[in-house]
């Protein structure tokens, strides 16, 4: 069989295991596309060429001998945030980084399930920004426009799975790391409820509010991703019931009840809904009505939530920033906003802390009326690369609460949200939406996310940029 980019995560794990494709073959083929993309995309921090072939030549071995895992032999790429045994782990800071000793909790799982982890993935510096850019690495770009952002600040897991260089990839999402570059790229990306797919050897990232997350182009290899990755490390501090997303992928949704909230959380700086995103949007919420669901617009009680997420998110950069082995190379928006971490880390933490249970039971209530809710994963398509690299921190802070003011929200409530392609706008550039719900409902989330597919069939559409191993004469 000749494997294309096209191929996902579950049809390539078919095809390794009935024998019609090797490993080592698919890995050769991966490590090729992936270095014929790097000078433009700039996807990958780091490339383990060397190990990946190793493992998959071991991958081949287990497989000849008869060997079932879910994902035995499969290529995938996680974020730089996540700890890879015998690479460093920069998190998009500049410097030189020791190796890590051993895999995090969420690798280990992957490895686990047969996969072969290709490389790390860009992200800006510790995950801070919807753009994925920097001094450390230069500039990630996205797949369907080279002048535009993929996103961040897993900007190149998703730049790396849109442009069909691996079939799916880790991410993480504290303010919409995920979901955003989803939106952005044209694909699925699942944020998972807050433990699922465990951040050891942090038990907690930045305060709760960052959670690991899967992205790729179907519904189901999304799904299959997070199954694989999902599980916990004995000192793990959230356990949820564990779920299983590629069954729910496979079901049918029931007619649910689907709020349709345009309106973004209330936010000290300015934020407006795109009109083009907007008609996205709710072109989305009309194909939802035509399958039957009940769909109507509601906006969410969120109040003064904001008051909650700065305290976390600054804490838990200033944790990152005290263990950085070269603070003097930070950007100084990162220590700026360290400083008032540092500034934060007591009682206002506190406050903020146990304002989440007052915020569950609220926002929760609102899902006695509504099943689902339906919101723009951003405001604006993807900005132009660069646009925001050299901003002061205010000025940062202004361009990203404009551009992204709706993810955020689910990172303080630790619940489930889905971004799901809804369509391109002027200059060919993808927006998505999200499906948001309460607590532990990644299967239903998922379950709606597969029935839209299987109606708008997003997958079939291709990024201009893509490898010169995929062209014609290859």
């Amino acid at each position: 069989m000749t494997h294309d980019r096209s191929a996902g995560l579950r049809e390539t794990a078919r095809a390794l295991a009935d024998g019609s494709l090797t490993s080592r073959a698919l890995v050769e083929r991966t490590l090729a596309r992936i270095e014929a993309a790097q000078g433009t995309l700039n996807a990958f921090r780091i490339v383990r060429a060397e190990a990946a072939l190793a493992e998959a030549d071991a991958a081949d071995e287990a497989l000849a001998a008869g060997v079932r895992k879910p994902l035995l032999g499969v290529p995938v790429a996680v974020k730089d945030d996540m700890d890879v045994a015998g690479e460093p782990t920069a998190f998009g800071c500049r410097g030189e980084f020791p190796p890590a000793a051993e895999d995090g909790e969420a690798v280990r799982r992957l490895r686990a399930a047969g996969a072969v982890v290709v490389g790390k993935t860009n992200t800006c510096e510790f995950g801070q920004w919807p753009f994925t850019e920097g001094p450390a690495f230069g500039a990630t770009r996205n797949p369907w426009s080279a002048d535009h952002t993929p996103g961040g600040s897993s900007g190149g897991s998703a730049a790396a799975v849109a442009a069909g260089l691996v079939p799916a990839a880790l991410g993480s999402d504290g303010a919409g790391s995920v979901r955003i570059p989803a939106s952005w790229t044209h694909l699925v990306g699942i944020k998972p409820q807050r433990g699922r797919i465990s951040t050891w050897p942090r038990g907690e990232s930045f305060q709760g509010i960052t959670v690991n997350g899967t992205l790729a182009r179907t519904v189901a290899d999304a799904a299959l991703l997070l199954d694989a990755a999902s599980g916990n490390h004995a000192l793990d501090p959230h356990r949820p019931p564990s779920v299983n997303a590629s069954e729910a992928a496979g079901r049918d949704p029931g007619r649910l009840r689907i709020a349709l909230a345009l309106k973004p959380p209330f936010t000290a700086l300015p934020a407006r809904l795109h009109p083009a995103v907007r008609a996205k949007v709710v072109q989305l919420a009309e194909r939802l009505a035509a399958l039957g669901h009940t769909v109507e617009e509601a906006d969410l009680p969120y109040g003064q939530i904001g008051l909650t997420f700065i305290p976390r998110a600054t804490v838990g950069l200033a944790e990152h920033v005290g263990e950085a082995p070269f603070p003097a190379l930070l950007d100084r928006r990162t220590r700026d906003a360290a400083r008032l971490g540092r500034l934060l880390g007591g009682a206002p933490l506190r406050v903020a802390r146990r304002a989440e249970a007052v915020l569950h039971r609220r926002i929760g209530a609102f899902f006695t009326s509504y099943d689902v809710v339906l919101a723009p994963t951003t405001a604006a398509p993807p900005p132009r690369v660069g646009s925001m690299l050299d901003l002061g921190g205010l000025a940062t802070d202004r361009a990203m609460i404009a551009a992204c003011p709706y993810a955020w929200p689910w990172n303080v409530l630790g619940w489930p949200g889905v971004n799901v392609p809804a369509g391109f706008v002027a200059g060919g550039l993808p927006v998505g939406a999200q499906l948001l719900g309460p607590a532990h409902s990644e299967p239903l989330l998922i379950s709606l996310a597969a029935q839209l597919e299987a109606e708008l069939r997003w997958h079939e559409a291709w990024p201009p940029l893509r490898a010169a191993s995929d062209s014609p004469a290859a």
